[in-house]
């Protein structure tokens, strides 16, 4: 198994506690989507790499010897610019909720260029390349330098995987969605999102008449249409995922569809109450997803891996997951 890179922005995430500003409970996490994907992987004993780029001071130093720790290669992270990026969102809050406060102007990956990374060198010992769309999402250079690593990578023959991740408060730039993810996703292999982001970023309708109900099968079905046009429109795709995760008051609903080989497959719909935290589900999906299709797994084993995941970081207080393999598939058994 060759390793798996994954490229994006590591930020810092400011949570507010209930009672804050009366008292002083703001509490830090480091996270960002793409690092989330690869704490998942080290810890589920896949050999990860993450490529980024940091300012050079010692909280950067810091926040490389954790992952180092955690068993992230970061030999290709590169040193540049004055700031890390930040946000703030409340705690428990769902990271597209509208409240969420982005503060990432002017950070070292923000003022990445086209040409700033040696593709070559990072592809190294690579054999699967993991973004997603918020990187592109911040400027017009960020989405070159991302499109440059996209066909060094197809180049080199290794597997591509983006998540649709869908941040309407970062595409400020003038440009929409849809001018920028088509042309980024026709590289990819493995597509993962959910119907609504692969409408807004990759103009994929939407039958209003089968979410409106919010009915599980006819969700799937949707699903199945999403899918099957993702892999008319882009050759290189095999497999899309599609994730569905219902609020209510303090309770979620949670599920998701695969399409393999003309087929979908459906996960279980698992209901959570007093979730801890809902920032980096998807992100636990997609290291699920990635995970299961290089241990060769069933369609159904890997999207019932990478659902359970995902349903169990709601349960975990910071950005990435903490569960071990064994405990999901134990997990999985005893739902059987």
């Amino acid at each position: 198994m060759g390793k798996v890179l994954c490229f994006g922005e590591i930020l810092l995430r400011y949570s507010m506690g209930e009672n804050f500003p009366q008292q002083q409970d703001m509490s830090a996490y480091i996270g960002g989507a793409e690092s989330n994907v690869a704490l998942a992987l080290a810890k589920w004993n896949v050999p990860v790499g993450y490529c980024t780029a940091l300012p050079d001071y010692f909280l950067s130093d810091t926040i490389l010897e954790y992952y180092n720790k955690m068993g992230v290669d970061t030999t290709s992270v590169i040193k540049s610019g004055e700031r890390i990026g930040t946000y703030y969102l409340n705690q428990g809050a769902d990271v597209k909720n509208a409240g969420v406060i982005y503060d990432r102007k002017y950070s070292s990956f923000s003022e990445l260029e086209p040409s700033s990374i040696n593709w070559d060198k990072v592809f190294e010992g690579v054999s699967w390349f993991h973004f997603t769309a918020i990187a592109p999402a911040l400027n017009t250079d960020v989405a070159a330098l991302c499109e440059e690593a996209l066909i060094a990578a197809t180049q080199k023959g290794i597997t591509i995987s983006l998540d649709l991740n869908y941040r309407e408060k970062l595409w400020k730039y003038g440009l929409n969605p849809k001018e920028v993810m088509p042309k980024l996703a026709s590289y990819a292999h493995v597509i993962m999102g959910n119907i609504w982001s692969a409408e807004k970023m990759l103009g994929i309708a939407i039958d209003s008449k089968l979410t409106e109900s919010e009915n599980d099968l006819d969700l799937v079905k949707q699903a199945r249409i999403t899918s099957e046009e993702i892999l008319s429109k882009y050759s290189n795709c095999k497999t899309v995922a599609n994730t569905f995760r219902f609020s209510e008051e303090e309770s979620v609903k949670y599920f998701a569809a695969l399409y393999q080989n003309g087929n979908i497959y459906k996960s279980e719909t698992l209901f959570a109450t007093n979730t801890i935290d809902k920032v980096g589900t998807g992100d636990c999906f997609m290291a699920g997803l990635i995970y299961g299709i290089l241990h060769q797994k069933q369609s159904q084993q890997i999207v019932d891996f990478a659902a359970r995941a995902a349903y169990q970081k709601l349960f975990i207080k910071g950005d990435a997951t903490t569960s071990k393999v064994e405990e999901i598939e134990q997990l999985i058994k005893q739902n059987e």
